[in-house]
């Protein structure tokens, strides 16, 4: 038994070996030298390295061979921390330009606004327009979760709401490259870059609904216009920010869902922390469970009522598209839970 026991902390350390390990050849992998050659031949000696000094935690020399790893790990991690992100990139012509806006007293002014019109899943006609807009005309707040791979993930945006009937919706993307694409092994080592976009509904959420083919959600949120004037004035700043310093992408740690929940901290909403923040899909019935969507249905009722897809064909990606997808989409005004008939308009 005594045995067993002092073996647990050697087990502990090969454990913290090995994926140290593993978490290296990976770094190594995406931004190692770039002959693959070359790569593959950093990558096996840094594996074998890594075995040697596993093994050499059986052996009476344990102290030194840890210690060996850990300095050649460490000299891994600060050349890891000097990989900056790119500014400048063949960018995808959908991500190719970050969103920065000016705030003048209510009026709100954004260059570099997406108002693409799309002719397929990933082709469009590129349009970047310069728009205002007046904040004290804000009323309302949506969220759009477009799911594209089951009911654990999904795409997250966020939607204001003006008097006029306007939409500005703002999305948290991966900035890729011409042919690249999205991949949440890559992008937790510092593969592709962060994008705030604004952009009309009928561009961004349409683009998912009419030609990808994705199961697209809406949810009306029970927000204030002064709760959604601050959210949407972190949105300008960060998307400032981001201009100004680019920051890698991360699916886990900076990613569309994420950064909406570092805002709402910012304007000082607290959210307490939920396994629901990371598995992003199921952030709808995370939002209902803190009262923050129509408490008179269902949360079943409110998934059913916000699949937007029947509506959004119908119409097409036209004028009016904001109008059309919320025609069955219940809005917060309080009360009491009841059921209701998907199939029929909401009272």
């Amino acid at each position: 038994m005594f045995r067993i026991i002092r073996l647990v902390p050697v087990v502990l350390c090969l454990l913290a070996v090995a994926l140290a390990t593993l978490w290296g050849a990976l770094a190594l992998w995406y931004h190692g030298p770039v002959s693959e050659q070359q790569k593959l031949f950093a990558i096996g000696g840094y594996a074998f390295f890594g075995l040697l000094m596993g093994l050499g935690l059986f052996t009476q020399r344990r102290v030194g061979a840890l210690g060996l790893f850990g300095l050649v790990f460490a000299g891994l991690l600060f050349w890891w921390s000097g990989i900056a992100p790119p500014t400048e990139r063949n960018w995808a012509p959908d991500v190719a330009r970050q969103v920065t806006g000016q705030i003048d007293g209510d009026m709100l002014t954004l260059e570099n606004m997406r108002n693409f019109d799309w002719h397929g899943p990933y082709d469009a006609t590129p349009r970047w327009e310069t728009r205002s807009y007046d904040l004290s005309q804000l009323q309302t707040v949506d969220m759009f979760l477009s799911y594209w791979a089951g009911p654990l993930m999904a795409h997250f945006i966020v939607s204001f709401g003006f008097s006029d009937g306007e939409y500005l919706a703002w999305s948290v993307e991966v900035r890729r490259e011409v042919d690249g694409g999205f991949s949440p092994v890559a992008d937790a080592f510092k593969t592709n870059t962060l994008l705030i976009l604004a952009a009309d509904e009928r561009d961004v959420v349409g683009v998912r609904s009419n030609w990808r083919k994705e199961d697209v959600q809406l949810f009306r949120l029970n927000a204030d216009p002064q709760t959604a004037r601050a959210l949407l004035t972190e949105y300008v700043r960060d998307a400032n920010a981001l201009a100004r310093q680019p920051e890698f992408y991360n699916s886990l740690t900076t990613n569309c869902t994420t950064v909406v929940v570092r805002m709402m901290k910012a304007i000082g909403n607290s959210l307490p922390l939920d396994w629901r923040l990371l598995a992003n899909g199921y952030l709808p019935d995370y939002a209902y469970d803190h009262q923050a969507l129509d408490m008179r249905h269902s949360m079943s009722d409110l998934r059913a009522l916000g699949r937007i897809e029947r509506q959004a064909n119908a119409h097409g990606l036209k004028s009016g598209f904001s109008d059309a997808i919320r025609q069955r989409v219940p809005k917060p005004e309080g009360g009491t839970r009841t059921g209701v008939n998907p199939e029929q308009e909401p009272g």
